[in-house]
């Protein structure tokens, strides 16, 4: 198999893409520098291509090692043709190799095999060819034998019809053709073992859809409803039309003797070996269709939630609430340092809410709070409430968000919050940490496994180690996409750097804390353990602020410093100018792109890519994302009213719509079929979390706690 081809054809990119791609990789060139420091050679090909790509070529050389293994075992067995070996190497999955590798791979005992062993064989291959020309229980008395267990002649036709279900069995067209029908025109059915009213799994009580139409969401549904013993699913194939193919293609001429005892042994063979693993196989390929879809919409939902853009410059008080243990409080200047930290109780049951007002006045005025952050969990309804009554009370002006706060107890509770907050308890961290995550939502919520962040659907239900891989992918692309301060940045932070280890992270801090801040990127080659290779990779991510060479305060690569240098004396300009602020405009008097990156001796995306540098130095791309809403009021449920207009914040992205907040602490749901007047297959294509839209109320259910919204305004 030509890889570099069938990822070219595939992912639809250039031969020659591909191959750089792959050749990149190999050398071990990590993701996020091959799409950004690497694009002469890739044709430019973005970090979302390029993760498929390496995907793609680990499955695909997974096969061809597969392959061999096969193509190994199966000549030590010295059955090995022309003809198998040409389809084996041909097969281009998984599923492909495994069943024309079914007849030779090992098994356990069967009862075919018990029937070879009793001699029973030539029966069969005699049924097989249907020339038989007299009963088959005549022929089969020959084979009779007390010593082989094989007592009667109606035993050793029995023997022979479990060698004809398995040689069915075994056959790779057929499985192919059977597979095909089953996702063509098979459907998913659905019972309850037990009816329970008010179940989430209601509505698959008495369930049935076709295999096809089956989408993800519902997929994963049905597998938690079965997991959970609730439910009862299974694939209902088109069984009639199954046999009757099965039975064309192994009775080729009608015998009355052979065909009725080969008509049992297709019914046989569909029934007991068959049909149980093309139904395994079938769901099984649902499933890991549904993961996929599943996990790329957390990803997508992930990435949005972290290029969120921080809100910089600003005090920010963080709130945790809670009831009975009293709402935690942390002050966090506006570099991330925490000032302060209180625990008032305004909430059930001790209601001390004009103390807490008093403590919360005292601390706005002391450390020239600007901002609340407030948790949306357990007890925010009634939080938010007592922050709205204060704000009307206060000259100051101040506001408010509600923060999601996924992910926070897991944080607080971590080993990596005790070694940041040592002094602090799981309460104060959580309140810390939600504080920061509304300064600068990336760098806080690296802290945090991204399967805790709660932006996904069935997480917990799927194949955990490829969607950790997947998040973990993500996360290192908008960690590589923004560049981190080299020092001010965690260790949580560093390590998702492109060729920064765990840890290589905790040493480059180690050093800072040893030697003072880093004034030159080449300093880097002193930190223990980060060699050339992982300098190459990372030195362009890592920016130094106010260091010794502006052009490390930008993501221009050192390999490019000298064409940079040279770029800046061509146009009359000196590298100080970066520092204060940039070259405005420069794009603008360049003529030539082509002519002028061969006169500097580098590829044309990457003079690009310097002169976009130059004109805004280190510039934050979740800039031109949407801002989280500043509120100053508040609405509960019941204030809602059907035609009400609201803005609101996209919480979460699933198949089947989004979840927004309109800040009455019960997100609304926006159907797909709410969202525009045009088709479309996934809300994706309208939303993303994180963004800000304009939602009308349809119907408020105050016992169900729904919201049912609409975009159509």
């Amino acid at each position: 198999m030509d890889i570099i081809k069938v990822l070219q054809q595939e992912l639809n990119i250039g031969y020659k893409q591909a191959e750089a791609a792959v050749q990149l990789i190999d050398e071990g060139n990590t993701i996020p520098f091959i799409a950004r420091y690497r694009k002469e050679a890739t044709g430019s090909l973005d970090d979302t291509v390029l993760r498929a790509l390496d995907e793609r070529l680990r499955y695909l050389r997974n096969l061809e090692e597969k392959k061999e293994q096969v193509l190994s075992s199966i000549r030590e067995q010295e059955k090995l043709t022309p003809e198998l070996e040409a389809q084996i190497t041909a097969a281009m999955t998984l599923v492909a190799l495994e069943d024309l590798y079914r007849p030779y791979r090992p098994k356990r005992r069967t009862r075919a095999m018990i029937a070879k062993e009793r001699g029973l064989e030539p029966l069969a291959d005699l049924i097989w060819m249907q020339r038989v020309t007299e009963p088959v229980e005549q022929l089969a008395a020959a084979y009779v034998s007390a010593e082989k267990e094989v007592p009667t002649a109606q035993d050793a036709v029995a023997g022979a019809m479990d060698i004809l279900a398995e040689r069915l069995s075994d056959d790779a067209d057929h499985r192919t053709y059977i597979r095909k029908q089953t996702m063509e025109k098979g459907m998913v059915v659905s019972a309850a073992k037990e009816e329970e009213a008010q179940s989430v799994y209601e509505m698959y009580y008495h369930y049935e859809e076709p295999v096809k139409r089956c989408a993800g969401h519902r997929v994963l549904a049905l597998n938690r409803g079965e997991k959970e013993k609730v439910l009862t699913v299974k694939i209902q194939a088109p069984e009639e039309e199954i046999l009757r193919y099965l039975e064309k293609k192994t009775i080729v001429r009608d015998n009355p003797y052979t065909t009725p005892i080969l008509q049992a042994a297709v019914k046989d063979s569909y029934d007991r070996l068959i049909a149980p693993s093309i139904e395994r196989e079938v769901r099984n390929e649902l499933t890991e269709k549904a993961e996929d879809g599943a996990i790329k919409v957390f990803g997508k939902n992930l990435q949005q939630l972290l290029m969120q853009p921080p809100i910089a410059g600003q005090v920010v008080l963080g709130w945790d609430p809670a009831f009975r243990t009293g709402c935690k409080l942390a002050v966090v200047d506006a570099t991330g340092k925490v000032l302060d930290t209180k625990v008032i109780y305004p909430t059930a049951p001790q209601n001390k809410v004009e103390e807490s007002k008093r403590i919360l006045k005292q601390m706005i005025r002391k450390y020239g709070i600007s901002l609340i952050s407030v948790g949306n969990g357990t007890a925010s309804r009634e939080s938010e409430q007592v922050i709205v009554e204060l704000l009307k009370e206060i000259p100051e002006r101040v506001q408010y968000v509600i923060v999601n706060e996924a992910g926070a107890s897991v944080y607080s509770a971590s080993k990596l919050a005790a070694e940041e907050f040592p002094q602090f308890d799981v309460g104060q961290r959580s309140a810390a940490s939600i504080a920061r995550r509304l300064q600068d939502p990336l760098a806080e919520l690296v802290k945090i496994d991204p399967k805790s962040i709660g932006v996904g659907q069935y997480q917990h239900d799927m194949n955990q180690k490829h969607l950790s891989e997947a998040l973990q992918g993500v996360v290192e692309d908008c960690v590589n996409r923004v560049g981190v301060d080299l020092n001010t940045a965690s260790a949580s932070l560093l390590e998702y750097i492109a060729g920064i280890s765990k840890t290589i992270a905790k040493n480059i801090v180690a050093y800072r804390e040893e030697n003072g801040a880093f004034t030159d990127r080449k300093q880097l080659l002193k930190v223990a353990k980060l060699g050339p290779k992982a300098f190459e990779q990372c030195a362009g991510f890592l920016r130094i602020s106010g260091g010794k060479n502006p052009l490390d305060g930008t993501s221009v690569h050192p390999e490019s410093y000298e064409a940079a240098l040279a770029l800046l004396k061509k146009l009359g300009r000196g590298p100080e100018e970066i520092r204060k602020g940039g070259l405005k405009g420069i794009g603008k008097t360049v003529r030539d792109y082509k002519k002028l990156a061969a006169e500097l001796g580098i590829g044309e995306p990457t003079l690009r890519d310097i002169v976009a540098e130059f004109e805004k130095p280190a510039r934050d791309p979740r800039e031109e994302m949407p801002r989280p809403i500043l509120r100053t009021d508040v609405l509960e449920m019941k204030d809602l009213t059907p035609g009400m207009i609201l803005k609101g914040t996209v919480r979460n992205v699933i198949d089947f719509g989004a979840f927004v907040d309109i800040g009455v602490h019960q997100d609304g749901l926006v159907h797909i079929s709410q969202m525009t007047e045009k088709y479309i297959k996934h809300p994706m294509e309208v939303v993303s979390v994180g963004d800000i839209v304009e939602v009308k109320v349809l119907s408020v259910d105050q016992a169900k706690k729904r919201i049912a919204l609409t975009m159509k305004i």
